[in-house]
């Protein structure tokens, strides 16, 4: 993964009533480390609400697999979940790394 940016995506699923109360939770912790670990170029936040439930996308851009480390530590593919995940979250979470292809030239 040397080269390119990676994106790291975390998804997880919560109640629909709690989107918003979590989304914040999410900026304040996981979104806070994001934006301070060396390496990170961005984090995103997306939400998609279906019936009861609700999907939660944590997008992050990334330098380097290190870069990703200093964030998650040594297993990157391990989510990073903090205290009070627990309350919100309805099924296990997941994290998945996506390369990021080279913009095509013009």
């Amino acid at each position: 993964m040397r080269g390119t940016l990676i994106a790291r995506i975390w998804r997880g699923v919560i109640r629909a009533e709690h989107v918003e109360e979590y989304i914040a939770y999410i900026k304040a912790t996981g979104g806070g480390e994001y934006k301070r670990t060396p390496g990170n170029r961005g984090a995103w936040t997306m939400s998609r609400t279906g019936g009861d439930r609700a999907e939660i996308i944590a997008l992050s851009l990334w330098d380097s697999r290190e870069a990703i480390e200093g964030f998650a530590g040594p297993d990157i593919e391990k989510p990073v979940l903090y205290p009070e995940d627990h309350k919100y979250l309805i099924e296990p979470s997941t994290i998945t790394h996506y390369q990021i292809a080279p913009a095509p030239e013009p």
